[in-house]
């Protein structure tokens, strides 16, 4: 569940698609919001970022309600960002592979599909 809404963000982020990418998130997500800003910008200065890819490192689920045919998710997540490539108007720019981070990200379950509707980074 967790690597098709990743797949699904990173087609939306590929094609600079805001609405797809809304659509990921529960209305009025701030996590929502700040990867919404994040795409306008890059897509602002007529770039898209493809290619991005999330790994995985370690997965927990931290909370299930109801415990049978759960609505809510909470997991501890771990993962990093790869393969990101942005390109558009002449430039091709390989980005940084993103550090390993750890995160407590809230999903629930919303018109028939996993929603995310918060992300905290956690600490050390």
């Amino acid at each position: 569940m967790l690597a098709a809404w990743d797949e699904q963000r990173a087609a939306a982020w590929g094609s600079g698609d805001g609405a797809a990418l809304a659509r990921l998130y529960v209305a009025g997500s701030g996590a929502g919001r700040r990867d919404r800003q994040m795409l306008a910008a890059w897509s602002g200065r007529g770039l898209r970022v493809r290619g991005m890819a999330t790994h995985v490192l370690a997965l927990d689920v931290v909370e299930r309600r109801p415990a049978y045919r759960p609505r809510l998710l909470r997991l501890r997540v771990t993962d990093r960002l790869v393969g990101a490539v942005a390109v558009g108007g002449g430039v091709r720019r390989v980005l940084p592979t993103d550090r390993a981070t750890t995160r407590s990200v809230v999903l629930r379950r919303s018109g028939g599909a996993w929603r995310v509707e918060s992300v905290r980074l956690l600490g050390w």
